[in-house]
């Protein structure tokens, strides 16, 4: 028989950085006795159960395989008892269902005898009990072999060391003699009904790879900030746009718009919605409410009017603070009015230092357990989900940031992230915890890197973060335009995959700038793991990190019992970290969070990502297990865009998927049956409904939606449909590039979009094409800044933009 294609990959790649290279051929051996009397007994139950003493070694092969890789459905090689020495072992499909391990008895002596396709990477050895075992083919991992000697049956364990090393094969081999046990000793008990893993790996798991104990003080943020104003009243505290604030002026605002919200009757936990754009208000609106014992809850003011009014309502907001500007413009006049529930007060933040309150600290008392803030995120029903989080573990979470990032008096932390972003709080407030200074960088500066180097630059920021695609735009330029940041300590990234490439451009230009990759959700008040970097990384991707202080991180099964180490599987998170669930929303919480069973009195929430451990105790992302996607960093649910689409006027049926291509990048696609209207006026209306970042970049129109054999709509149909479809559209308007500025132009777009050359006609436009705000950005410092962002918004046809290039511009093609 020829095997062909690669194994199906069981076994957890286990070797700590510096060990033996991948694809080195070393072998290693280890025996692992069976206990006399465990062997007895597990002889008697095969036969008792009508099965074969080799059926029981099956069995506990495909739990221990199972346990190791997360699946069920297995093949591995398989050599059966009496085999002849020259005999190769044969691929063999096993399964592992909710059965009873006197069931999987039954069907292991069947499945061991049925041969499967596909290669395999282990192999069951039972054929030469008392000689040496099979020689290994290349792909093979791990070999387990039953062997008898003078001290009765043993297990001989081979495998390669660029794949496991002593310690992991050990443990390995304890778990199929743990196997062996649960079957002896309750064979009607379920074949998964308990961990594989030894007292040892529980407890390094559960205990030894939390986050660090750390002391942190038992005072709230606001409480911190008050103590860094008596000690340096007079010290910068905040700067946006060459307008800077004292402690004593900032903490002087936030207690006037304190004592305004007290002044209003509002009780502790009241929601107060913050809705102005990122700026030294906004700055002293948020540590106001907080003074106040009331709940921070961030609206972007140019959010759609339907969501904003549907966040109002489900938080079941108090009062929103605000400010002129935010009253008319984002969505025309009386924007903010149209979502505001009625009776709901709309004050804005000048107005509240206006009315003549105190400047006094309100010293309300706010106990570590009240609610700090809401973010709402994109819930999958069709209705964002409103995540609250409390003071300990807000607090908790800044010092998360203060430690491992080195922020201290003095230092600069820049804040850039839009406010429906969680990371917008600790870069709004981190640095006022320990005597430094934040600053607002303005979103005209984030989007001309130039301007947002310059920023960065002279107002000497010393802590920065961005996502991976941002900071490729700013590396870049700094290649291209070297510059040497001299205040900059440490690049926070998050959002979105790290990739290693990434790194090592950027220690290759700043060896002496840490990189901290960034890990954590909404719910557990923010990251809960950074991996600090001030090198390239030895893996093959970017780990998310190990735990921060005082949070408990597990990667557990469905049953939320730990996976073997280096296992994929489920990643959930324990202790202060948690929040309280999401607001108003009791069956999604109930869907989310729990007690933890690891540590009872804990707060637990299961995040839907799944992950491992790695040797050192990062740990390392592999995936969503529902339909949550990522992207340019936002958290989407892809059931909320399909609610909003099926709402639209003659939609019957609607999905959206997620493209990824070397063209266009990772973007999101719609298709709808029933509607004959155009699909630029159907994404006009979900413009109106969701943020522009959940709005998909094409709706196609069918006359029905393939299915799946069960009668569920065929993602994956969809996805290959996608880009035929792109194809077919790229193909009919194409238009040959006519002039030396058409051509220089097109081959900007194509290097910045990632494009096939020839693939720009001249009636192309650059956001059909995959741009994005950022990619524009880039295409801008492509081109040498010949034109602005704004000229490419409102030229974004390829002719019209390259009509506004100088003469000069006829050249052959972009600058290098």
């Amino acid at each position: 028989m020829t095997i062909t294609g690669a194994p199906q990959r069981l076994i957890p790649r286990w070797v700590p950085p510096g060990g033996v290279p991948e694809g080195a051929s070393e072998r290693a051996e280890l025996t692992r006795q069976v206990p006399v009397r465990l062997a007895a007994r597990t002889r008697l139950l095969a036969r008792r159960s009508a099965a074969g003493w080799e059926a029981a070694l099956v069995a506990a092969h495909t739990v221990v395989l199972s346990a190791l890789s997360g699946e069920s459905a297995l093949v591995t090689g398989y050599l059966p008892p009496a085999s002849a020495l020259e005999c190769a072992p044969q691929p063999r499909a096993l399964t592992l269902q909710d059965a009873t391990w006197r069931e999987l008895l039954a069907t292991s002596e069947r499945a061991a005898g049925t041969p499967a396709d596909g290669a395999f990477e282990t192999v069951l050895d039972l054929g030469h009990l008392d000689g040496p075992p099979a020689r290994p083919a290349p792909d093979t991992v791990l070999t387990t072999s039953l062997r008898y000697g003078p001290d009765g049956p043993a297990l001989l364990l081979s495998y390669r060391t660029d794949v496991l090393d002593a310690e992991a094969a050990d443990r390995i081999a304890g778990y199929y003699l743990t196997a062996l046990e649960q079957m002896a000793a309750t064979p009607d008990a379920p074949s998964r009904g308990r961990v594989l893993l030894s007292e040892a790996e529980y407890h390094h798991q559960i205990h030894e790879l939390s986050g660090p104990a750390r002391e942190i003080p038992d005072r709230r943020f606001h409480e911190l900030f008050e103590e860094q104003v008596a000690l340096r009243p007079a010290e910068t505290a905040a700067v946006q746009g060459g307008v800077s604030l004292t402690y004593a002026e900032l903490n002087a605002r936030a207690n006037r718009v304190a004592h305004a919200l007290l002044g209003r009757g509002l009780a502790a936990e009241s929601v107060v919605a913050v809705v102005t754009e990122r700026n030294l208000d906004w700055l002293a609106a948020v540590i106001g409410v907080l003074k106040a014992g009331t709940a921070y809850l961030p609206i972007e003011p140019q959010a759609p009017v339907d969501r904003m009014a549907r966040t109002l309502e489900r938080s079941g907001c108090a009062l929103v603070l605000t400010e002129s500007a935010a009253l008319t413009e984002g969505g025309g006049p009386g924007h903010l009015e149209q979502a505001a529930p009625a009776g709901l007060e709309l004050l804005t933040v000048a107005d509240a230092y206006t009315e003549g309150h105190a400047e006094s600290n309100p010293a309300v008392p706010v106990a570590a357990d009240q609610l700090a803030y809401l973010y709402f995120t994109s819930g999958s029903t069709g209705e964002p989900k409103g995540a609250m989080c409390e003071h300990a573990g807000f607090v908790n979470h800044l010092y998360a940031k203060i430690d491992d990032q080195g922020i201290g008096a003095g230092q600069v932390v820049a804040q850039t992230a839009p406010q429906s972003f969680d990371i917008s709080l600790w870069q709004l407030v981190a640095a006022l915890v320990v005597g430094g200074r934040t600053l607002i960088i303005e979103q005209e500066s984030i989007l001309d890197v130039d301007r947002y180097l310059d920023v960065v630059e002279q107002g000497e920021v010393a802590i920065l973060q961005a996502v991976p695609s941002y900071l490729e735009v700013v590396l870049a330029r700094l290649e291209a335009r070297p510059r040497e940041l001299p205040a900059l300590r440490c690049v926070s990234v998050t959002g979105e995959a790290l990739k290693k490439e990434l790194t090592v451009r950027w220690f290759a230009r700043f060896p002496h700038i840490a990189l901290m990759n960034a890990y954590g959700l909404t719910e557990t008040s923010d990251d809960t793991n950074h991996e600090v970097m001030t090198s390239v990384p030895v893996w093959d991707s970017v780990p998310l990190g190990p735990a921060v202080g005082n949070v408990s991180v597990y990667v557990v099964d469905e049953e939320l019992r730990p996976v073997p180490l280096g296992a994929p599987g489920e990643i959930v998170f324990s202790g202060v970290c948690v929040g309280r669930g999401y607001v108003n929303d009791p069956e999604r919480t109930a869907q989310a969070f729990g007690e933890d069973p690891h540590r009872p009195g804990q707060r637990l929430y299961r995040s839907g990502d799944f992950g491992r451990w790695l040797p050192g105790g990062s740990l390392e992302y592999l995936g969503r297990r529902d339909a949550q996607v990522k992207i340019r960093g936002f958290r989407i649910e892809i059931g909320e865009i399909e609610n909003q689409l099926l709402r639209l006027p003659g939609v019957r049926d609607g999905a959206v998927v997620v493209v990824e291509s070397p063209d266009e990048g990772r973007h999101l696609v719609g298709f709808q049956t029933g509607s004959a209207e155009p699909a630029e006026a159907l994404r006009e209306r979900l413009v109106r409904a969701l943020p522009a970042y959940m709005v998909p970049r094409r709706l196609e129109r069918l006359t029905t939606l393939p299915l799946t054999p069960n009668g569920k709509t065929d993602k994956r149909a969809l996805v290959a449909l996608a880009a035929e479809l792109a194809t077919r559209h790229g193909e009919k308007r194409y238009e040959e590039p006519s002039t030396g500025a058409e051509r220089r132009l097109a081959a900007a777009w194509e290097e910045v979009l990632r494009l096939p050359a020839g693939r720009i006609g001249r009636t192309d436009n650059f956001f059909d094409q995959g741009g994005t705000s950022l990619s524009a950005v880039q295409l801008v410092v492509r081109m040498e800044r010949a034109f602005t962002l704004r000229d490419v918004h409102r030229n974004p046809r390829l002719a019209d933009l390259a009509g506004l290039l100088a003469p000069a511009a006829e050249g052959p093609g972009p600058v290098k």
